[in-house]
C-alpha cells in the first residue's frame, strides 16, 4: 500500500493540532484560578469591609465595644481562612488539570510518534522493493547489451 508524502505529513498535522485542546483545557482551568482569587479576594474585602463598619459602630456602644472587636476579628480571621482554603483548592485543582493535559499531551505525542514510524517503515520497505526491482531491471538491460557486443 502505497500512501502519498502529502497524506501522511496531513496525518501527522492533524495529530498535532489535536494538542493543543489539552493545553487551552489547561489555560482554562488557570483562567478559573485567577477567577476564583479575583471572587476570594473581593469576599475577603467585603468580609473586611463588613467587619470594620461592625467594629466602628460597636466602639460608639462602650459597653459592647470589646464584644465587637472580637467579633470583627473573628470575621476578619475567618474571611482570610476562606480566601486561603479558596486559593489552595484552586492551585490543587489547576495543577491536576495542567498535569492530566500534560500526560495525554505526551501520550498523543507518542501515539503520532508510532504512527510516523510505522509509516515511514512501510515506506521505506516499499522503496527498497522499488530499489530491488530497478537493480533487476538494471542488469537485465546490461546483459543484453553485454551479449549484443
Amino acid at each position: 500500500m502505497v500512501i502519498s508524502r502529502q497524506r501522511l505529513l496531513d496525518l501527522v498535522d492533524r495529530m498535532r493540532v489535536a494538542m493543543p485542546a489539552e493545553v487551552r483545557e489547561a489555560i482554562d482551568v488557570l483562567e478559573k484560578r485567577e477567577e476564583l482569587l479575583t471572587q476570594a479576594q473581593e469576599e475577603a474585602a467585603r468580609l473586611i469591609a463588613k467587619a470594620q463598619a461592625e467594629v466602628e459602630e460597636r466602639i460608639k456602644e462602650s459597653e459592647v465595644a470589646k464584644a465587637a472587636q472580637e467579633r470583627a476579628r473573628q470575621i476578619l480571621q475567618e474571611a482570610q481562612e476562606r480566601a486561603q482554603a479558596l486559593v489552595r483548592e484552586s492551585e490543587e485543582q489547576a495543577r491536576a488539570r495542567l498535569d492530566e493535559a500534560q500526560e495525554t499531551a505526551r501520550q498523543q505525542i507518542q501515539e503520532a510518534d508510532i504512527y510516523a514510524l510505522q509509516k515511514l517503515q512501510q515506506l521505506e520497505q516499499q522503496l527498497e522493493q522499488f530499489l530491488t526491482t530497478i537493480r533487476k531491471g538494471i542488469e537485465a538491460m546490461e546483459q543484453r547489451a553485454d551479449s549484443r557486443s
